[in-house]
């Protein structure tokens, strides 16, 4: 069993964070507004601040719906392209929660993100958009977490039942150690919480992996690796 969790073991050093569709329509009043997902944004707020202090990388998963609705899946067409719009490109409701905003950072680029390509939003922060539930379908998330050396990969953000545990899922398949902040994702329900320990997935409230990665970073040093 040791040595079956030392292929688990989260390795904060080595850790990007992913926050998951916590924008603005998601928000409580707004028109795909998700419970709880306000709530979560404090403690998503929080991981993003230690991972920036840390110099560790950070990406910001979006879903962009064009009005038309042909970049959605099956299910959400008809939603997506009535007369409400829905995270769509151009609106204030497809930006950022702005508790996640870097200092500085643009305002997302709707053509750029939707042709596939990442934009850089800080010095260790970007931003992708994602066609399906999965932050890794048809995105180059794995790519540049490789590009990185990145081994661990930190979740939170909106609404577990769907992007965030399809987003886990591709993550643990492709051999990743993966944490999910608990208190910082919506929507978390006690099996699947039982569920992802059971593929070794690490639950941690937002204030351990903070406080955890401080630790990690005053050995490492910022943006290194464990000598």
């Amino acid at each position: 069993m040791a040595a079956m969790d030392s292929l688990i073991e989260p390795h904060l050093p080595s850790a990007a964070l992913i926050t998951i569709d916590t924008q603005r329509d998601t928000l409580d009043g707004q028109p795909l507004a998700i419970p709880g997902t306000t709530e979560a944004v404090p403690y998503m707020a929080e991981l993003c601040r230690a991972f920036r202090e840390a110099k560790r990388p950070i990406v910001h998963v979006v879903r962009l719906y064009r009005s038309d609705g042909t970049n959605a899946e099956p299910l959400r067409r008809a939603f997506v392209s009535g007369s409400t719009p829905v995270l769509r490109p151009g609106t204030p409701g497809r930006l950022l929660a702005s508790a996640l905003v870097p200092d500085g950072a643009p305002d997302l680029d709707d053509e750029l993100l939707l042709s596939g390509r990442v934009q850089p939003l800080g010095p260790f922060e970007i931003a992708l958009y994602k066609p399906r539930w999965g932050a890794f379908f048809q995105t180059p998330l794995e790519s540049h977490l490789r590009s990185g050396a990145r081994s661990t990969v930190v979740f939170c953000g909106c609404n577990f039942p769907n992007c965030p545990r399809t987003s886990i899922y591709e993550a643990s398949e492709r051999d990743f150690r993966v944490v999910l902040a608990r208190d910082a994702v919506s929507g978390l329900y006690e099996r699947g919480e039982r569920e992802l320990a059971n593929i070794g997935v690490r639950l941690m409230a937002a204030d351990e992996v903070a406080g955890a990665l401080g630790a990690a970073t005053s050995v490492a040093g910022p943006g290194g690796e464990l000598p």
